[in-house]
């Protein structure tokens, strides 16, 4: 039997953004304690009066509870109550202080006065004209999100979506979402096509509806994308779509042709063996993308170079002195390629002497009076670049300048790059379309050199652009699998060729190893061991720090070790603070000053990446703002744009690429099989600079070792290189 309850949210004790599933503490007249509610809501607020219907339910772990199954919200009336509710971020502008000196001032009136007569608030000790246009625009725009958030929660989006959406479409949120919902999937970072489906159906969008089928092939392509492919043969996208839309496949290939007709895709017939005809489908930025790299990696090996040709064989003396080192044979062969060879490839695992080639090269350029630029895809990558040469080096992003006035790149084909030799470092993590921007702003007298290491994991982003080139076979290689004597003296360098080559790693080392294999059978000891070694071991044993210095690289998201987990267990260690005015709950996720954070997209606003990680400076409630400091660099969000960005205590091995820790530690649990491949293990192996723990099982380590998954991407590139 139903049951009308009425009260005051107290505070908000959990709140799910994903389905708006909320527990609140609610102070109900005449009940001495506050009584616990638990329901789906729309964005629940400290202050707010709730009239529910529902019923008084008996949780075996948490008591009397009332679940709601429906509820209208009011402001609230008491002065404690708006105090309570102006205070809890909901206003840009105003934060708990200033909440408590306008409810001072105008008491049970202060609603009223900020939203029929605002300039009053001048009266109130630091507001001032500029505070007061903040708080009407936040006031306005609050109003009107309810409105969207009313409108969308009929149609099961939740409230951190309407926010987005408004803030995309303003006014017009409404009617874009009634007329195409699907655009939400385009335009909307964190709105994919399940859910802009869901919103459609609900619309009475029909499963035959060729703007819902276009939108799927689209999402498909994006989604193989993120799996690395540029292009996907044409029946097999079929069959993709067919899966995810249950419809039929000759309204599939209708949706497909007028995709095609949209110019938001392009298909391409090739020949293959045996005279098969083979289409493949591209979405367009990529097929154009791939189109240029192969064009303009021909366009520079065929113009000529603005290097003058000098004497290898007195050059080689020369630097072998400068350098102080006695360079091997294939180092002396890739300087040699180096000072000929317009293009150039240089691959090879850990401690077989990229950076000493790297190093001659520069020295010997520097002399000429060459002027050379090194990037790396990454900051931490270019960081470390620039430490072992002593030359500047910066990202890919940042050499090629992005433009908000242009939404671009400010360097390209009509502005490019000043210099005569470019050096790219991590080369195997540079995807197709990065690669294309960067193409487009090297000169044609420029000569490259790509370095990389071909056995770690490829790019995040599509493509597999340094293999597709030295596959290709139109370029000259340079393979170093030679461990130097140095380099054999670490057994992280020694294992990380063992794992390569498909052999189990020496894992019976002393204490001064700086390779170490923990055996733990149950992933809670697993999990348990980590965060010790996290939080005391490795400091006191070694001094490193616990957030800068060691980094959890975990194979997958979920379960116990995954970086979810691990997150959540880290955080309670390394940074437990106290949850409150301090932390900023978003979903199950708990955001806290001084917390470790990882970037998950290129914004290029911001000029933040995919991959960089930094730490929370400060949250401002008042102004709903969080500010990150990425390498001494503050930059500012919105809470709105939250979903940008991950805990990163412990992160995936994917999103290691590029960077390199003093520390890595590995959780190897057979739980993870899906994952347990050895390029992976490989990639996490070689991001550990001093020192790398894994912990877990020798059955799961084998499992890794012994694993080669094919994962073929498919791409274009190789084929366009050869015509």
């Amino acid at each position: 039997m139903k049951t009308d309850l009425t009260g005051q949210i107290e505070r908000i004790t959990f709140f799910n953004e994903e389905n708006n599933f909320a527990i609140c503490k609610i102070k109900v007249k005449g009940e001495r304690n506050l009584v616990t509610v638990v329901g789906n809501m729309m964005n629940p607020t400290p202050g707010e009066i709730l009239k529910m219907q529902g019923k008084w339910i008996d949780h075996p772990k948490f008591g009397t509870q009332f679940r709601i199954d429906t509820y209208k919200t009011q402001v609230p009336a008491t002065e404690f109550g708006i105090k309570k509710y102006l205070g809890s971020g909901l206003i840009k502008g105003i934060g708990p202080v200033m909440a408590d000196r306008i409810v001072k001032e105008y008491g049970s009136k202060s609603l009223d006065i900020i939203e029929n007569n605002i300039s009053k608030l001048l009266k109130v000790e630091g507001i001032g004209k500029k505070r007061i246009s903040m708080i009407e625009k936040a006031w306005e725009e609050q109003k009107e999100i309810r409105n969207v958030m009313l409108f969308l929660q009929s149609h099961e989006v939740s409230s951190a979506y309407a926010t987005k959406i408004f803030k995309q479409y303003g006014d017009d949120a409404i009617e874009v979402v009634t007329e195409n919902p699907y655009r939400l999937a385009d335009d909307i970072f964190g709105i994919g096509f399940i859910t802009a489906d869901k919103i459609a159906e609900k619309f009475g969008f029909e499963k035959d509806s060729i703007l819902r089928i276009e939108s799927g092939i689209l999402f498909t392509l994006h989604s193989l994308s993120n799996e690395g492919h540029v292009c996907y043969p044409f029946e097999d996208l079929v069959k993709k779509a067919e899966e995810l839309l249950e419809t039929k496949r000759d309204r599939i290939v209708e949706a497909i042709d007028i995709a095609k007709h949209n110019k938001k895709i392009v298909i391409e017939e090739t020949i293959e063996q045996e005279n098969i005809i083979l289409k493949s489908v591209f979405l367009s930025q990529y097929f154009f993308s791939e189109k240029g790299i192969a064009s303009r990696l021909k366009s520079i090996k065929a113009q000529s170079s603005s290097i003058r040709k000098i004497d290898a064989g007195k050059t080689l003396d020369w630097v072998q002195g400068e350098v102080t080192i006695k360079l091997a044979k294939m180092q002396k062969k890739a300087i040699t390629m180096a000072l000929d060879e317009k293009l150039l490839v240089i691959t090879g695992g850990p401690g077989t002497g990229k950076t000493t080639i790297i190093n001659a090269i520069i020295k010997i350029y520097k002399k000429l009076g060459i002027k050379i630029l090194l990037a790396a895809p990454t900051g931490r990558a270019a960081k470390r670049m620039n430490e072992a040469t002593f030359h500047p080096a910066t990202t890919i992003h940042r050499m090629l300048k992005y433009s908000m006035i242009k939404a671009g790149f400010e360097k390209d084909e009509t502005n490019p790059l000043k210099c005569d030799l470019l050096i790219l470092d991590e080369s195997s993590m540079i995807d197709t379309y990065l690669m294309y921007q960067l193409l487009k702003a090297v000169p044609d007298f420029c000569s490259i050199i790509f370095v990389g290491d071909v056995n770690q994991l490829p790019s995040v982003g599509a493509g597999n652009v340094l293999n597709d080139i030295i596959l290709s076979g139109m370029f000259s290689v340079v393979e170093l699998d030679t461990i130097f004597r140095q380099a054999r003296k670490s057994l992280i360098i020694v294992n990380a060729h063992r794992i390569n080559n498909g052999d189990f790693p020496f894992i019976n080392s002393d204490e001064k190893s700086d390779f170490f294999f923990i055996q733990r059978e149950e992933v809670e000891d697993v999990v348990k061991t980590i965060v010790e070694l996290g939080k005391v071991r490795i400091q006191k044993k070694y001094g490193f720090d616990p957030i800068n210095d060691i980094q959890v690289l975990t194979p997958m998201h979920r379960g116990l070790a995954g970086s979810a987990n691990l997150n959540v267990e880290l955080q309670k260690a390394l940074n437990p603070g106290e949850s409150g005015l301090s932390s900023l709950f978003r979903g199950n996720r708990e955001f806290k000053v001084n917390d470790k954070v990882m970037q998950i997209r290129n914004n290029y606003d911001k000029l933040v990446f995919n991959g960089d990680i930094g730490a929370i400076g400060q949250i401002n409630f008042e102004n709903q703002k969080l500010i990150i400091v990425y390498n001494k660099r503050e930059v500012e969000y919105d809470f709105s744009e939250l979903d940008e960005i991950i805990h990163a205590y412990a992160v995936s091995i994917h999103k290691s690429q590029g960077s390199e820790y003093p520390v890595v530690i590995i959780p190897i649990v057979t739980q993870h099989y899906i994952l347990l491949q050895r390029n992976l293990i490989y990639t996490a192996v070689t991001r550990g600079k001093k020192l790398v723990i894994m912990v877990g099982t020798k059955k799961a380590l084998a499992m890794a070792v012994n694993t080669v998954k094919s994962e073929k991407r498919f791409t274009g590139l190789k084929r366009r290189l050869t015509w």
